[in-house]
């Protein structure tokens, strides 16, 4: 079946870098990104994304939201 480019689709498993839409702390926190804010390093599996900054886990959320919440890169 093939996707309908309306309907997002969550972030394919592999290592990206996740950028924050806010552009400001103040924005970020209203979201609860501010650990993310304005980039963190990230890896999917293709359901769950785990976030980190310096090598730690700083967060982590279902792939579809990652998808439609961040600007996403590859790593």
């Amino acid at each position: 079946m093939k996707h309908d480019p309306k309907v997002p689709a969550a972030l394919p498993p592999g290592h990206y870098w996740a950028t924050c839409r806010e552009r400001t702390p103040m924005q970020a926190l209203a979201h609860d990104h501010t650990v993310l804010f304005p980039q963190a390093r990230c890896v999917s599996d293709g359901k769950r994304v785990v976030f980190y900054r310096d090598g730690n886990e700083i967060w982590a959320c279902n792939a579809l939201y990652a998808a439609v919440n961040f600007d996403i890169q590859p790593a």
